[in-house]
């Protein structure tokens, strides 16, 4: 591959090609580090409730244990599978994989990432997305699909500067779309991607087709009529943002300690799967997650050192004066059974132009990770009812 570039608004963009390639001794440390894991003194509850105080000793037995065997070279071959690119954009290096289909016409389509992910999220979504023949679709619904990873974040490295905000993520995303050539396209975003979809919902550029979600964050406003509209299945809801509060202290540590934090998660390779924990949907019992996908996606995080730029990415959310505004884009939403439960009344109060909704009786937070043939299912029917 040769490095290209392309004009957008006068501003050039310069895309290098890149390979993930982790040197033989990094790969030694990381399994060095692993083999000397000293780990807490259990939690005195760990033998009755699990996760209730966070990642317990024995799932970190068996993961460490995995992980020490995890083939670290195969994983980063599969990766280097994949065409990736690195550019800049204002002032900050944007890693991204970029798969064009076989397929004429095909919808570009750019997928956004999870936290604690990366563009690795969505590996397993590749092939359904740009070839969906293949997988028993129609060639009329295949899509040019680009993930980058967003700053801070896989390898997006270093963090160049502050005030990497989702809004901002989305217009650097738009000019990365733009920069590849596309004058019209599509977004899907899972937790902080879907944070980001939203925002280029609101920028609505010209050429966006809309955003494809797998939450809308929308919370009571106090109102009392909201909740005469509630059915019952969105109390179960209001429950679920119930007990993420209770144990998603991450949210609290990362919008305010972000540095402090990645200083363990740099150091301590267990450390980062400790903190990781939402992968388990904190031992709830709910994840679909295997444990090789959530070793992959550390594994990832911990080759980049990726802690610092991740974590802060909550710091600059808290500490940005963000208007409310009304998403007027076209919008679809996948609710996952076990994941946050987007409540209908409260989203379409922020987002006018909801024209898509399906429900899935499995699947969580994660979905892209435990079922991704759902989720490319579901984009590709959100997509095709916009033609």
């Amino acid at each position: 591959m040769v490095s290209y570039s392309r004009d957008m608004d006068n501003t050039n963009l310069t895309f290098s090609p890149f390979s993930v390639s982790v040197a033989p001794a990094e790969i030694a440390d990381l399994r060095d580090r692993l083999a000397r894991t000293r780990l807490p003194q259990p939690s005195p509850t760990e033998g009755e409730g699990g996760w209730d105080a966070g990642t317990p000793n024995s799932y970190l037995r068996e993961a460490i244990a995995a992980w020490r065997e995890f083939d670290w070279e195969a994983a980063q071959e599969r990766i280097n599978a994949v065409p990736q690119f690195t550019t800049e954009i204002d002032g900050q290096p944007i890693h991204f994989l970029h798969v064009r289909s076989a397929h004429e016409g095909a919808t570009p389509l750019l997928l956004a990432h999870t936290y604690p992910g990366s563009a690795v999220d969505y590996l397993d979504m590749i092939d359904l997305l740009t070839d969906p023949v293949a997988h028993g679709g129609r060639a009329e619904d295949a899509f040019d699909v680009v993930i980058p990873d967003a700053p801070g974040y896989g390898f997006s490295q270093p963090l160049a500067s502050a005030g990497w905000t989702t809004a901002r993520v989305a217009e650097a995303y738009d000019r990365l779309m733009r920069g590849l050539g596309y004058d019209s396209y599509g977004i899907h975003g899972s937790d902080n991607g879907a944070m980001i979809a939203r925002e280029l919902g609101l920028l609505n550029p010209e050429g966006f087709l809309g955003l494809h979600v797998l939450q809308l964050f929308s919370f009571p406003s106090g109102d009392p009529a909201e909740f005469e509209k509630l059915e019952p299945q969105d109390y179960a809801g209001l429950e679920h943002m119930q007990w993420f509060q209770s144990v998603g202290g991450y949210n609290t540590m990362n919008a305010s300690r972000p540095q402090t934090v990645a200083v363990g998660l740099s150091d301590s390779p267990v450390g980062l799967l400790a903190y990781s924990e939402l992968f388990n949907s904190f031992g709830s019992g709910t994840s679909l997650v295997p444990l090789e996908k959530i070793l992959l996606e550390v594994s990832v995080n911990w080759f980049a050192n990726a802690a610092s730029g991740m974590s802060r990415s909550y710091l600059e959310n808290a500490r940005a004066e963000a208007p409310d505004a009304v998403n007027a884009a076209p919008t679809g939403v996948a609710v996952f059974k076990d994941d946050f439960q987007t409540i209908r009344v409260f989203a379409e109060r922020d987002n006018t132009n909801i024209v898509h909704w399906s429900r899935f009786d499995e699947g969580g937070h994660f979905a892209a990770l435990e079922r991704p043939e759902l989720v490319a299912g579901d984009i590709r029917t959100f997509f095709a009812g916009l033609r």
